[in-house]
């Protein structure tokens, strides 16, 4: 059982870990303590792993790829084990909802349909077994018979953020999963509670021993995840700092990667769009987690004409957004998951002031709140593109309203950053939206309001990310492919 200010959430082993198949002891009584950011009260405590624990995971993983019956049950069985894994999550809808409420500081009344989302999402993966392409005949240039086999990548590390952490295990493991690989579930030491209900859904699923192992650690004991030899792939979402880091190990010894990293991402506001209309889809997004989402569209572009209009707008709105405690219904938007995030938004907020933009509205702590880690949702106008909060994510509800010249201009400014993982751009003209999204260098490119498909794919250009999750292409990064070239036809054919 968990622990919580009057609630409580059942977790049957958060004193331990799931390796091997087992709840297993950690080896140090070294405890991760997860605090409520909406009151700054102790929420629960879960063993944190060190070097022993990491590497015990990594073995049983490594084993049961290996050894194990995992990678040699056809796509269609594997399936099942992903369908009954969402039926499980079903079943834990309002600890899901308890649990990243309480971690995260997103409403609960949006918490509360996390479960059946991401059951859906593990159904999805699962009909890929029956439409996929695993192996499919080509035409060889040489031999007589050609086959393309797309068989598992191995053992996967997958490396979960604190933000939206069912969202991240979901999209990680069920592909995964799918195509024939075994996994360590690594927790953000913020937010573990949604792996550790994962580890008892594949519990109650019956998953061989070794194919799912969820741990809890810091970034010391990552690492050594990400430097373990007997791991073939890592997939990793959070900062591009850190996804820097990852990269330049996978590197040295030529691991598989998967990052989704960081975002600015642009808000292409064309003349023909209801400014009215434009700030209002914009604000609301923006409260969504508070602004701790990677891809939030945090930068408006606005010809110079419609700038103050906009910023008028923004402010307006966000002036009577009603921030408080995220279980109560009239709540507009929660808090920040952890006081140092506030304090980098704080921070952010007053490097905006100190380069001279406008502070519109917000920019403080709510006055009526004194515990929790609250801040206001803020705006600033007159941003110039090139300073601080027109470049670097912020990861928290600041939105910055630049000025350009023409639509030119404003298409050039979108691009103008480090990062390409989201984007939107606002008009009634489909085709104009069409023909400026193929102009933005982003991976995803929305139209009126701040859009994401991981039915479709998700993940981002330039510092935003290396492949996809979601979807179709989703699952081809945890594949390998493999050219069969036969002197005849076989028999039983793809």
């Amino acid at each position: 059982m968990s622990e919580s200010n009057g609630i409580t959430v059942s977790l049957r082993h958060a004193d331990r870990f799931f390796i091997g198949g087992d709840w297993a002891k950690p080896s140090s009584d070294a405890v991760i303590e997860v605090i409520d950011p909406a009151n700054e009260q102790l929420f629960l405590r879960v063993a944190e792993a060190k070097e022993a624990d990491m590497s015990r995971a990594a073995g049983a993983a490594r084993q049961a790829f290996d050894d194990g019956p995992w990678p040699r049950l056809s796509h269609s069985q594997r399936a099942e084990y992903l369908r009954a894994i969402a039926a499980g999550l079903r079943e834990r809808e309002e600890d899901l909802g308890q649990i990243w409420s309480r971690e995260s500081g997103v409403l609960h009344k949006l918490a509360q349909t996390i479960s059946d989302r991401e059951a859906r999402a593990f159904e999805r993966y699962a009909g890929l077994a029956d439409t996929f392409p695993f192996e499919e005949q080509v035409e060889p240039t040489a031999g007589e018979f050609g086959l393309i086999v797309r068989e598992p990548v191995g053992v996967v590390g997958a490396i979960i953020p604190w933000n939206a952490p069912l969202d991240q295990i979901t999209h990680k493991i069920a592909p995964a999963l799918l195509a024939g690989c075994t996994v360590i579930l690594k927790a953000a030491p913020e937010a573990p509670g949604e792996a550790y209900v994962v580890a008892e859904m594949a519990e109650a699923a019956g998953l061989p021993p070794g194919v799912l192992n969820v741990v809890t650690a810091d970034r010391e004991v990552s690492e050594l995840l990400v430097r373990d030899p007997r791991v073939d792939k890592i997939t990793f979402t959070g900062s591009t700092a850190a996804g820097r880091r990852i990269a330049s190990l996978c590197g040295q010894r030529i691991a598989r990667c998967t990052l989704e990293l960081g975002g600015k991402s642009a808000a292409v506001i064309l003349d023909d769009m209801d400014l009215a209309t434009a700030a209002g889809t914009l604000a609301g997004a923006a409260c969504f987690l508070s602004g701790q989402v990677c891809s939030s569209l945090t930068r408006i572009v606005v010809t110079e004409g419609r700038h103050d209009e906009m910023v008028e707008a923004v402010a307006g709105i966000f002036s009577q957004v009603r921030v408080g405690n995220p279980f109560d219904p009239q709540t507009q938007m929660g808090p920040l998951a952890a006081s140092r995030q506030r304090d980098r938004v704080e921070g952010y907020i007053a490097k905006g002031v100190a380069q001279g933009a406008t502070l519109a509205a917000g920019g403080g702590r709510p006055k009526h709140l004194d515990r929790g880690w609250f801040v206001e949702p803020t705006v600033f106008g007159n941003v110039d593109s090139s300073s601080a909060i027109g470049q670097e994510e912020i990861f928290g509800p600041v939105l910055s309203v630049i000025p350009a010249a023409d639509e030119q201009q404003a298409i050039a400014i979108a691009n103008d950053t480090i990062y390409g993982l989201n984007a939107s751009v606002f008009t009634s003209d489909v085709d104009r939206a069409r023909d400026v999204a193929r102009q933005l260098r982003s991976g995803t490119v929305g139209h009126n309001a701040f859009r994401s498909d991981f039915g479709m794919a998700f993940g981002g250009f330039k510092q935003s990310g290396i492949g996809r999750e979601g979807g179709r292409e989703g699952l081809l990064p945890f594949l390998e492919t493999k050219s069969v070239i036969l002197e005849g036809r076989p028999r039983r054919l793809p």
